[in-house]
């Protein structure tokens, strides 16, 4: 029986995997939590993987 490989996946580039951080804007609420937001990379839309488009998804985004 033969074992099914699944393709490798490509780690993003530019955020080396860390999609998603979460920024602290300096100071604590009323409540006394820290106020923080989080950013994504831009690059990957924060999963930290690069998705690979078939030629047929490229050629009908020409269309």
């Amino acid at each position: 029986m033969t074992h099914r490989t699944h393709r490798p996946s490509r780690i993003c580039s530019a955020c080396d995997g860390f999609a998603s951080v979460a920024v602290t804007l300096g100071g604590r609420d009323r409540h006394g939590h820290l106020r923080t937001i989080t950013a994504d990379c831009p690059a990957c839309d924060g999963t930290g993987f690069v998705v690979l488009r078939t030629r047929t998804a490229r050629e009908g985004a020409r269309a």
